[in-house]
C-alpha cells in the first residue's frame, strides 16, 4: 500500500520565513499610505471575520503573522466549522501593522479555508465508503505547503509533495516507449525503493503493470463501470500486499456518485487546490 507523508503540521520557522516572502513582496519600500495616513503610536483592536460559514485552517500559520508587540488571540483549531459572523480572532496591536499585514494575511487565510471547505464537501461523500480524497502537485508555486496543509488539517489526504517524494509512471513518461521494458528500468533502477505508482489509461497496461508488480495503479478518465471492472482484475492479482488504487480525471462532486461504491483507495482531485473558491473572511476595525 502507498503512504505518503501527511503535512497536517508546518514547521514553525517555514512559516516564518514564507511569511517575510510575501511581505517582502507586498511592502518593497514601505506601506505608503499607511505611514502617511496613520500614527505609528495609535493602537487598535481588529477583528478577524467570517462572512459565510466556512471550516476554519489556519491555526500552525495565523499567528505567526504578528511578533510580541501584538495581542493575538484565536478562537477556532483546525477542522472547526465556523458560522457565519463568527469571529475567528482578534488582535491587539499597532494600527500601522495590522494595516499592513492585512491583505496578505487574509489572501492566504481565504484560500485555505477554501481549500478545507472543498475538502471537506469530497470526504463527506467518500469516507462511509473509506476512501481517501487526496491532493495533487496541481497547486501556486510557492504555496504548496500551504495547499497541502490545508488538505490534510480538513480531513483530506495529501499524495506525494514532490517529485522526489514517489514514482508515478504518466502517459507523457511512456510516450512512444515500450511499457513493459520500461517499468523493468524503471524498478532495477529504483535505489531509493521509492513506490511506484502507474497511470494506467486502458486494460492492456493495466495487464503489464499487475505483471511488473509495481505497487499501485492511478485509473485515469475510466468511467465507474470501467473502474469496477478493472477492480475486479486487481484485486484478483494481488498477493501478499494489496495494490494501491486511485482514480482520476474529471471527478467532482456532481458525477462522483459512482466511483464510490467500486472499491477504489482513493480519488486524486486537482480542483482541491488548482481552482478552489477563496473563502469570504475580513478584517474589522472596532
Amino acid at each position: 500500500m502507498i503512504a505518503y507523508t501527511q503535512y497536517k503540521l508546518i514547521p514553525e520557522e517555514y512559516v516564518k520565513e514564507k511569511i517575510a516572502e510575501f511581505m517582502a513582496e507586498d511592502v518593497p519600500a514601505g506601506d505608503i499610505t499607511t505611514h502617511l495616513t496613520v500614527s505609528d503610536d495609535e493602537i487598535i483592536t481588529a477583528n478577524i471575520q467570517a462572512q459565510e460559514e466556512l471550516l476554519f485552517v489556519g491555526e500552525r500559520v495565523l499567528p505567526y503573522f504578528f511578533d510580541e508587540t501584538a495581542e493575538f488571540e484565536l478562537f477556532y483549531e483546525d477542522g472547526d466549522i465556523v458560522p457565519k459572523g463568527a469571529i475567528i480572532a482578534t488582535i491587539k496591536g499597532k494600527a500601522s501593522v495590522i494595516l499592513t499585514l492585512e491583505r496578505t494575511m487574509l489572501n492566504l487565510l481565504q484560500r485555505m479555508c477554501g481549500i478545507a471547505k472543498l475538502v471537506r464537501e469530497y470526504t463527506d461523500k467518500a469516507s462511509p465508503y473509506r476512501i481517501k480524497i487526496l491532493d495533487t502537485r496541481k497547486t501556486i508555486p510557492g504555496l504548496r505547503l500551504f495547499d497541502k496543509y490545508s488538505v490534510a488539517a480538513s480531513g483530506g489526504f495529501n499524495h506525494r509533495l514532490d517529485l522526489s517524494s514517489g514514482i508515478l509512471i504518466k502517459d507523457n513518461h511512456i510516450a512512444n516507449r515500450d511499457l513493459k521494458s520500461t517499468l523493468q528500468e524503471v524498478k532495477s533502477k529504483n535505489d531509493s525503493n521509492l513506490p511506484i505508482e502507474l497511470e494506467v489509461d486502458n486494460f492492456e497496461q493495466l495487464k503489464i503493470g499487475l505483471e511488473a508488480e509495481v505497487d499501485g495503479f492511478l485509473l485515469d478518465n475510466f468511467t465507474p463501470e470501467q473502474v469496477h471492472d478493472a477492480m475486479e482484475i486487481i484485486r484478483k492479482a494481488e498477493k501478499d500486499t494489496p495494490y494501491f488504487v486511485e482514480v482520476s480525471g474529471g471527478i467532482n462532486l456532481d458525477n462522483i456518485d459512482p466511483y464510490l461504491p467500486t472499491g477504489i483507495d482513493a480519488i486524486s482531485i486537482g480542483a482541491l487546490t488548482h481552482s478552489v473558491k477563496a473563502a469570504e473572511i475580513h478584517l474589522e476595525f472596532i
